[in-house]
């Protein structure tokens, strides 16, 4: 592996690195949303905000396996 090769995959995983930094901290923020707002979220926005955390969580794991897959390769 080149410099340039080596080079390319440290920004790589910064980038996936941030992304799953990001993603995680939304999830926890929708999740700190609905221990604050409680019972004054409808039934249905309790669903979309657990499913926007879901689908950030899920985000965070995917950033996550891609920087275990380049390093591993």
């Amino acid at each position: 592996m080149g410099l340039k090769d080596t080079v390319d995959k440290a920004i790589d995983n910064v980038k996936d690195a941030t992304n799953e930094a990001v993603h995680n901290g939304t999830a926890d923020a929708e999740q700190a949303k609905r221990d604050v707002a409680g019972d004054a979220l409808t039934p249905e926005e309790r669903l979309d905000s657990m499913a926007n955390q879901a689908k950030n969580r899920a985000q965070a794991t995917i950033d996550s396996a891609k920087q275990k897959v380049r390093n591993n390769t």
